[in-house]
């Protein structure tokens, strides 16, 4: 053979003996080793069916990947000793990237939303307050309400707190306190996160009746209406006896 040629040309020594066992590469994911990455021996090996194979030399695990079409992945470095599967390192490392995209996707990011309060606010424009408030913890956003104090507004500071406590009371069910009412300045702060644990407590500590509890409680409604009907009728020979008594 001539000495310039390239060895890899030749069949008897060339690293790739077939189709899909890849030579060694850069894992940009879990970082993972592949294939002639793997330098620890032995391995426990995991077929590609998922059965166990047993504990033997890398070079043998590597040898049966390649006669399969497939890639010798070490997917638990840290055994004793590593366990390596034979599988598609290309398929799995695209199934894995979907499911990262996918996660991604239904991730809804959280948003900072602000409530604007007045010290003096009148209970109607508060409720349409805390319905968008919960508008917003309903949609996973953290609601933050800020209270602005002018001139002797600064004197009400207690009555304003009890507001905003109020205003808790009113979404404790889908939000819990990350930053009580607290004073910066003259403005007065409070942060709620959102709090599905509370709306399923609720809906537990509330359960709705049952049709047969329904209709007991109907029944004995209807019972106490007669008892009380009974009692108001009066009998007519009380009554004969009642004119005669007067007439007399």
């Amino acid at each position: 053979m001539n000495p310039a040629e390239p060895r890899f040309l030749t069949l008897e020594n060339a690293p790739i003996a077939r189709r899909g066992f890849r030579p060694p590469q850069r894992d940009t994911g879990k970082r993972l080793r592949v294939n002639d990455q793997i330098r620890s021996s032995p391995v426990r090996l995991i077929g590609e069916g998922d059965e166990a194979v047993g504990v033997i030399a890398t070079d043998e695990a590597k040898r049966r990947a390649r006669e399969a079409g497939l890639d010798l992945v070490e997917v638990s470095p840290n055994g004793d000793p590593p366990v390596c599967k034979i599988m598609d390192y290309g398929k799995w490392k695209y199934a894995q990237q979907k499911k990262e995209q996918k996660a991604k996707s239904h991730a809804k990011k959280s948003e900072l939303k602000g409530m604007r309060l007045r010290p003096n606010i009148d209970s109607h424009d508060l409720g349409l307050k805390v319905r968008k408030a919960r508008e917003f913890l309903d949609d996973g956003d953290k609601v933050q309400f800020v209270m602005l104090f002018r001139g002797r507004q600064m004197a009400h500071r207690d009555l304003a707190r009890n507001t905003m406590m109020g205003v808790f009371e009113d979404l404790e069910d889908v939000g819990k306190i990350e930053q009580a009412p607290k004073m910066m300045g003259r403005r007065m702060t409070m942060l709620l996160a959102p709090d599905k644990s509370g709306k399923e407590s609720a809906t537990r500590a509330a359960p709705k009746p049952t049709r047969d509890q329904v209709r007991a409680e109907q029944e004995a409604l209807r019972a106490q209406a007669m008892a009380r009907a009974e009692n108001e009728a009066e009998d007519p020979a009380d009554a004969a006896a009642a004119e005669a008594e007067d007439a007399t």
